[in-house]
């Protein structure tokens, strides 16, 4: 369930960084396409490229009896229609032939947009001899384009490329502003590369017009990933003295890298330390909600943290920030991993009377502690309870205690669970 915690964190942080400014230049792929007004040629070059019949080299042989009238928008327009249909090689060596019978009347912003397919589609091959041929053919690189394959080759752990394409960004036309820079510098933080992207921070700040604060929240990012506290808090109070005031987002952010490093070196700092940040987050209007509390809870879970979980779950309640289904099952987790069954029950049926309607993965996961410490009873419980809150998902439940029930000899409920599934 960790992981769907910090999923869930991850897609909250980058909502929020992903309303600055710079997301305005972002536009829909499609956007670069024109209207085509012949949909017959479209069509005649859709079933060539989709074809399932003979390799590359027959399909380039079909290619080469096209009669009908090559535009660059055409091109795009297939791309598009058969992107999600047509094999990722079959869809470069349409484009390549393209590009070698149109030349230079294949525009640079529908040879932007190809590369952008390749990258949606996975296929960095493809996107290396695209890029390739940007330099050779003297295209133009346009700025989302550069975000698009920073970001890529930095999750590919290939941030040197990125960093050499970013310094070289003149030689593929493209303007290093304040659109790259930023581009660069969340690229690399989004992996944890912070130190790197302080450097280009520090040496592109002409670049950037006034402190951004989605720069901030990156370089927070990446201190973060690398659990370092020291750096971490520094971005904070740079903020402050900047102006900028830290946001929830960045206060969770800080709030995660220090719980994740007390918990391998301080766990008896855990709670103390979590609460201090909290406090300073009031302090400057910033409030504390579930996800701060549910950063604290699971790293408590970790180290089994009975007494402390459940304490924070109070008082979460009476500081008046309303728990969710991630706290109730936290709380809940530790309390069964630590043999706490029937007190996990409680929390359980607080969670129901609250209203509360979980994902079915909540009561997934938890009926498979119970099973696996053999408390297949209390998991047949917390089934009733899952089944009675209505939220489906219950196959794998069915899975899970089906075998249970027959290797421990009860035959007759696993019988019963059977037919009931069935």
């Amino acid at each position: 369930m960790h992981f769907l915690l910090n999923s869930a964190f991850k897609r909250y942080w980058l909502q929020n960084t992903s309303t600055h400014k710079f997301q305005l230049l972002s536009v829909s792929l499609f956007s670069t396409l024109h209207p085509i007004s012949t949909p017959p040629l479209l069509q005649d070059l859709c079933d060539i490229v989709t074809s399932t019949v003979g390799g590359l080299d027959d399909l380039e042989s079909s290619l080469n009896k096209f009669k009908g009238s090559l535009t660059s928008p055409l091109v795009a327009q297939v791309i598009d229609s058969v992107k999600h249909e047509a094999h990722t090689r079959r869809l470069l060596r349409f484009f390549l032939w393209s590009n070698k019978n149109l030349s230079n009347d294949l525009e640079d912003k529908d040879y932007n947009y190809a590369l952008r397919v390749f990258n949606e589609k996975k296929d960095y091959t493809a996107m290396d001899i695209l890029l390739g041929d940007f330099k050779k053919q003297g295209r133009v690189m346009e700025a989302q384009t550069f975000g698009v394959v920073a970001e890529t080759y930095v999750k590919l752990g290939k941030e040197d490329e990125a960093l050499g394409i970013f310094k070289n960004l003149d030689k593929y036309k493209c303007l290093i502003d304040e659109f790259t820079v930023t581009a660069i510098i969340n690229a690399l933080c989004s992996k944890g590369h912070a130190k790197r992207a302080e450097g280009v921070d520090w040496h592109h700040k002409d670049k950037i017009k006034g402190e951004l604060p989605c720069v901030y929240r990156s370089l927070l990012y990446g201190w973060s990933m690398e659990r370092n506290v020291k750096e971490s808090r520094r971005i904070i109070q740079e903020m402050k003295t900047n102006g900028v005031t830290p946001d929830i987002v960045c206060y969770n952010t800080f709030l995660r890298c220090l719980c994740e490093r007390n918990l391998r070196n301080n766990p008896s700092g855990l709670v103390q330390e979590a609460l201090n940040v909290m406090m300073e987050m009031r302090s400057y209007k910033v409030f504390p909600t579930s996800i701060s509390y549910n950063i604290l809870l699971s790293c408590l879970g970790k180290t089994r943290r009975v007494k402390e979980s459940c304490q924070i779950l109070e008082a979460m309640n009476k500081s008046g920030v309303a728990p969710d289904w991630v706290s109730y099952y936290l709380v809940t987790r530790v309390l069964f991993m630590s043999g706490r069954f029937g007190k996990g029950k409680e929390i359980v049926d607080q969670m129901i009377e609250k209203g509360l309607v979980p994902n079915h993965k909540f009561y997934y996961s938890l009926i498979g502690i119970l099973c696996g410490v053999e408390r297949v009873n209390h998991a047949l419980d917390l089934f009733e309870k899952m089944k009675g809150s209505s939220v489906g998902g219950y196959g794998p439940v069915y899975d899970v205690l089906i075998p249970k029930l027959c290797r421990g000899g009860n035959f007759e409920k696993g019988r019963e669970l059977w037919d009931e599934g069935t």
